[in-house]
């Protein structure tokens, strides 16, 4: 028998009884309250080192480097305070503080693409290290939201036969919808 779960909060709706997408379950999952508390802690670390040790040694680099610092260090910033905003928005929808359509609507203005950064070459390899690993590690985290941002915000596949379908993935999710008695 089918449940009619809110892919908001989890819970019963009164909506239909067909299958909740996976990326609505995984946002609303464990693994996405992980990630939320890994992109929190990212965004109060890299605000500690930045005005702590990270201020100390951008005083000792050579003028390339130091400019090199200041741009990715402000890079950095941008793209936590952007994935923050990101996150935020999604546990307000989880836990039911925002409908998903006043979510869609400020997700809009989440910049999460344009946030690049060089990880390689002269200027990257002047970095202190602790600086590349927060770069790093917040691209991994930028990576993962927007995989997440893109299945969420992804329209539903109209239902069609297996060879309209336009790729493998689809065609096997519409195999596994149609096994789990969805349509």
């Amino acid at each position: 028998m089918a449940s009619n779960v809110s892919p908001i909060r989890g819970g019963r709706s009164g909506g239909g009884t067909g299958p909740v997408p996976f990326a609505v379950r995984l946002a609303n999952s464990d693994a996405f309250r992980e990630m939320f508390k890994e992109g929190m802690a990212l965004v109060e670390e890299t605000a500690r080192y930045l005005d702590g040790d990270g201020r100390r040694e951008a005083r000792l680099l050579a003028r390339a480097p130091s400019l090199t610092y200041a741009t990715e260090s402000m890079r950095l910033t941008t793209r936590l305070m952007q994935l923050a905003s990101w996150l935020l928005l999604q546990r307000a929808v989880n836990n039911g503080d925002m409908s998903l359509i006043e979510a869609n609507r400020e997700r809009a203005k989440v910049n999460l693409d344009g946030l690049s950064t060089a990880t390689e070459g002269v200027g990257w390899d002047g970095l202190p290290e602790r600086l590349r690993d927060l770069i790093q590690r917040s691209a991994q985290l930028q990576q993962r939201v927007v995989l997440l941002n893109e299945a969420l915000m992804a329209p539903e596949t109209p239902e069609v036969g297996a060879d309209e379908r336009p790729n493998a993935v689809r065609r096997e999710l519409g195999r596994l919808a149609a096994a789990f008695g969805g349509k």
